[in-house]
Formats: structure tokens, C-alpha cells, sequence
């Protein structure tokens, strides 16, 4: 199967551009139709992408969004792959940390008599 040299499978540029370990890992992800090429959902893993596509995909919680600048013709270092793109994706759910228990938020250990009460709000009767 010969390839237009304009064009490189969807899955080997992902891996190239280094969103993900394997290239099994794409594409599983590309079968099961979770990447989008110009806003269509492929399910093919041999799907043939051009520069100034854009992909749209899960990684994490997030969504990334990327438009191929070039194709790349190995997976290199990483200011290799970060040149193959441009990050167009939304910003990132970041998870404010809220503390379980607000009582103890900052102040170290608890007490033993903290603990008595935490324990005791925490037991279940059993019946």
C-alpha cells in the first residue's frame, strides 16, 4: 500500500506527535471512533491525514484539539513532536482540592479527641 507523500495515517502521526505511548494505544482509541479529523469521527486507524487538519480527541479528562502543521516522518524528541502541531484545545479542567474534613484543612494532625469525634460521626450501627 503506497501513500501520498501529502499524507500520513492518522494513527502513526499521534504517536509521532507523541499524545500517546504505543501506537496499539491510538489506535484503539481511533477504532473506537473517540478521534475526530475536521470535526468528522473516523474508525479507521489507517485514516490518511494532510497538513492543516484538525484533530479533536479525549486524552485524560481533557479534550485536546490540534492542527497538523506537518506531518513528521519519525517519532523524535519531544521539541521534535511539539513542532508538528498547533495546540488549539480548551483550557484544561483543573480540580480545585477541597479538604474532606474543612475542620482539619491546614492544621496538621488532629487531635486525639478530633480523631474520637471523626471516628464516632463515622461509625455505623449495626442492627
Amino acid at each position: 500500500m503506497a501513500e501520498d507523500p501529502a499524507t500520513l495515517r492518522v494513527d502513526k502521526w499521534l504517536w509521532y506527535a507523541r499524545f500517546f505511548k504505543t501506537r496499539s494505544l491510538t489506535a484503539k482509541l481511533v477504532a473506537a471512533r473517540k478521534v475526530r479529523v475536521n470535526s468528522e469521527p473516523i474508525a479507521k486507524p489507517s485514516f490518511a491525514i494532510k497538513s492543516g487538519d484538525v484533530l479533536s480527541f479525549a486524552q485524560g479528562d481533557n479534550t485536546r484539539v490540534v492542527k497538523v502543521e506537518m506531518l513528521g516522518t519519525r517519532r523524535g524528541p519531544a521539541p521534535e513532536a511539539a513542532a508538528l502541531y498547533v495546540d488549539m484545545s480548551p483550557e484544561p479542567n483543573i480540580r480545585e482540592y477541597v479538604p474532606e474534613n474543612p475542620k482539619f484543612a491546614g492544621k496538621g494532625r488532629p487531635t486525639k479527641k478530633d480523631r474520637r469525634q471523626s471516628d464516632r460521626f463515622g461509625r455505623r450501627r449495626v442492627d
